[in-house]
This record gives structure tokens, C-alpha cells and sequence, in this order.
């Protein structure tokens, strides 16, 4: 039996692991941060219509997973809803191909709406199957392997993401606009189809039925359809109030992962600012912009690694840190070389921030509420997701980023004294997690 488990959890890691090396590729070729909104101003001449790229590829992540949790938290396997829901965020991009291809034909402007809704199809997506992702994560990877997972995973998407870029910018600068458009769209949603496969591959076993769903069962059989959708709608309000209002250790790990947002905004403009202050050259931009993805990719696998063997808080405070202080370092530096510390910084900060809370999250609570705690802790800081960029570009209107930057810094060090010395260690404080029990020999051989 601890052999097969052994199998199993081995299996599960490389075939996730290379669904997300193909998930990073696809993206790489067609980004939602470059290669989309490239598009999309061949359509349109408006910055606010451009910038809405972004904005609602973040929303779509974040906003959703809430709106799914009470039906993922009545399910026995996750895998099934992942693979459906997960199509939505994939199968886009094929019609984006077909799109480029026809925007010369139905014009600009009808090329344009329908962009936009393939865009929200696309990022939605993506929010619809988080919840139910993330509870399948956290229920094959055992506890002291999934920030190690996460790591590796968001690494080989780093890297594989990193080729797709490179491949994109040749793609668009070979080929004549909008075949080149549609070239990269189709061959991302060619690696989104592989991707999918890979993660077909996932061997999932059940979970038993709570007392819960047994009741809502038995409840059930004896209601109409609009009785029921309204026990469940009042089931999730109090399923959700009941986590808000008892759980003051999650309340504050959610004022956390808020601040560290904003600790986060020289993401938004790092590059811009150190052009501005320095002007440096394009070569010099490249160059740390590479530093800032080698650090990401040696940051994620390392901050996992360590967080699983000591503590995801405490890493999370680490990743953190090093982004206020990102901002911190672009204030005071005297030249453009001191802004290669910057973007090291920034690295470690960009691996840590995503990386560590997917693990971190499926600490709290028990596994029947994970789904309630997933939702929760992503759909209530899209607000905070949505209003960083804003606020840190409007202070960091002209040349003057160093306001926006103070704030990235000071937001930092709350987020780390709000989980060092006020977020209770979860881990501890963990019950009822349902997870096999592995050996320290699970990632080696046969």
C-alpha cells in the first residue's frame, strides 16, 4: 500500500508539474500582459480599452472562485468539474486564431467586442476552476510536499513561459499582422490542449461523504429545484459567516495578503521607473528583466521547499519583505546598477507571492470547509487585486514614482508584522485533513 501510495503521489507530480510547464508555454506565446493587448491596439486606439487586458484577466482569477465553492465543497472528486470548468479558460484562444484571422474582414470595431468577450470568457475561466484546482491540489499532494509542488510547477511555467515569449516576439516580428496574431494564438491554444491532457492524467480517489452533504442529501429528495437552490444559497451564506466570524486567525491572514498587494505594486511599473530615473537602454532592461526571472524560478521551488519543512506564514513574510523592500531600494538608489539588487528583490517577491499562498490557504480550517477558505481568501482581495495598479499609477503620475514606492514599502513591512506577530501558525492549528501518509523517500526512486 505505501509503495502504490508512493506511485501515486510521483505519477500526480509529473503529470501536473507538465501540465503547467505547457499551461506557462501557452501563455508565453500569447500573454495576457503583452501579446493580447498588442493585439487588441491593432483594434483599437484607446488606453483604457488596452489596460482593461490586464485588469480583467486579474478579476477573472480572483472574483469567481467564491461564486463556486459551495458546490466544489459537496464534491467527492474534484478532477471531473477541473477538467470542464478549466476548458473555458483554454479553448479561447483558439477562437482568438480564427478572430485575427477575420478582424480585416467583419472591421475593427465588431473585431474589438468580440475580443474583449473572448477575453472575459478566457479569464473567467480561469476563476471558475480555481477553487476546485486548488482543492484537488490540496487533497493529492500531502501537506509537507504541496509548497515543493507549487514551486516546481510555477517554476517549469516560468520557464517554459520565458521560451514562449521568445518565440512569440519572433512569430510577431517574422510574419505580416494579423497572421502573426493568429499564429500565436493557435499555438498557445495548441499547448493549452496538451496541457489539458497532462492534467487529465491526475489520479484523484474519493473523499467521504460528510455528514453535511449526507443531511443536504436527505434534505433534498423531498424539495423542489428553486427549494433547494435557495437551502444552498442560505447553506453558503452561513458556511461562509460561520469561517468569517470564528476564524479570526484566516480574518487576519486576509488583512495580510491585502497589504501585500500593495507591497506589490513595482511590479506594475519597475521597468518604466528604472528607464525614467536611469535611461538606460533596452540591452540594460533585458538584462534585468532576466535577473528578475532567474530569481523567480531558483525563488519558487526554494520558498516552497523551505516553507513545507519550517512555515508557509513565515516564507509568505519573506516574499513580502522583499517586495517592499523592492520598493524601497528604487527610492534611495544612486544609479541603475543598484536597480539589479531591485529586480533581484523583486523576483524573490513575484515567486513568493503566488507560490506560497496556494499551500499557505489549504492550512486553514478543515478539508471539508478548504473550498470555503479558497474562495474566501481569493474573491475577497480582488478588490484590493483591482485598486493597487490604479492607486499606484496614479502616484506614480510623470517621473515621480518614489510616493507609489513608499507605499509599496510601508504596506510590506505591515503585511510582515501582521504575519509574524499576529497570523497563528495554521499549520498547527489544522484538523480533519484527509492526506496520505507519505515517506521521506517519495520524491526519490522506485
Amino acid at each position: 500500500m505505501q509503495l502504490k501510495m508512493d506511485r501515486t503521489l510521483k505519477h500526480n507530480i509529473a503529470v501536473n508539474v507538465t501540465d503547467g510547464a505547457f499551461f506557462g508555454f501557452g501563455l508565453g506565446v500569447a500573454s495576457y500582459m503583452t501579446v493580447i493587448p498588442l493585439f487588441v491596439a491593432t483594434l483599437t486606439e484607446s488606453p483604457i480599452l488596452i489596460g482593461l487586458v490586464s485588469a480583467m484577466h486579474e478579476i477573472g482569477w480572483y472574483l469567481p472562485q467564491l461564486l463556486t465553492a459551495d458546490h466544489v465543497a459537496r464534491l467527492r472528486r474534484y478532477k471531473v468539474m477541473v477538467l470542464m470548468m478549466t476548458l473555458h479558460e483554454r479553448l479561447p484562444f483558439y477562437a482568438m486564431a480564427l478572430l485575427a484571422l477575420l478582424a480585416p474582414t467583419i472591421g475593427r470595431e465588431v473585431a474589438l467586442v468580440i475580443m474583449m468577450i473572448l477575453v472575459i470568457w478566457g479569464s473567467m475561466g480561469g476563476g471558475l476552476t480555481a477553487t476546485a484546482w486548488q482543492s484537488m491540489i490540496g487533497k493529492i499532494m500531502p501537506v509537507n510536499y504541496r509548497g515543493t509542488f507549487y514551486g516546481i510547477q510555477s517554476s517549469a511555467a516560468n520557464l517554459t513561459g520565458a521560451g514562449g515569449a521568445v518565440l512569440a516576439g519572433l512569430l510577431l516580428k517574422s510574419l505580416e499582422s494579423p497572421q502573426n496574431f493568429a499564429v500565436c494564438f493557435f499555438i498557445c491554444g495548441v499547448a493549452m490542449t496538451i496541457s489539458w491532457g497532462f492534467l487529465a492524467w491526475t489520479r484523484e480517489h474519493d473523499s467521504p461523504i460528510s455528514e453535511q452533504s449526507s443531511a443536504d442529501a436527505a434534505a433534498a429528495s423531498d424539495e423542489t429545484a428553486a427549494e433547494q437552490a435557495s437551502r444552498r444559497r442560505a447553506a453558503l451564506r452561513d458556511n461562509l459567516m460561520r469561517i468569517l466570524r470564528t476564524d479570526g486567525n484566516f480574518r487576519w491572514f486576509l488583512v495580510a495578503r491585502m497589504l501585500a498587494i500593495f507591497a506589490s505594486m513595482g511590479l506594475y511599473f519597475y521597468s518604466i521607473f528604472t528607464v525614467r530615473r536611469f535611461g538606460i537602454d533596452e540591452a540594460q532592461v533585458g538584462a534585468m528583466t532576466g535577473v528578475l526571472m532567474l530569481f523567480t524560478v531558483v525563488a519558487n521551488p526554494l520558498l516552497g521547499w523551505l516553507g513545507d519543512r519550517t512555515s508557509h506564514r513565515v516564507m509568505y513574510a519573506v516574499a513580502v519583505l522583499m517586495a517592499g523592500l523592492s520598493g524601497g531600494l528604487a527610492v534611495i538608489a544612486p544609479s541603475a546598477n543598484w536597480m539589479y539588487v531591485g529586480f533581484g528583490l523583486l523576483g524573490i517577491a513575484k515567486a513568493g507571492l503566488w507560490t506560497i499562498p496556494l499551500p499557505l490557504t489549504a492550512e486553514f480550517g478543515k478539508e471539508s470547509d478548504r473550498p470555503y477558505y479558497i474562495g474566501l481568501a481569493n474573491t475577497l482581495i480582488a478588490p484590493a487585486a483591482v485598486a493597487a495598479p490604479i492607486i499606484g499609477g496614479s502616484l506614480a503620475s510623470g517621473a515621480n514614482f518614489d510616493a507609489a514606492f513608499m507605499l509599496a514599502l510601508f504596506a510590506g513591512i505591515a503585511a510582515v508584522l501582521v504575519l509574524l506577530f499576529v497570523v497563528k501558525e495554521p499549520r498547527r492549528h489544522q484538523t480533519d485533513v484527509i492526506a496520505p501518509v507519505i515517506h521521506a523517500g517519495a520524491l526519490g526512486g522506485d
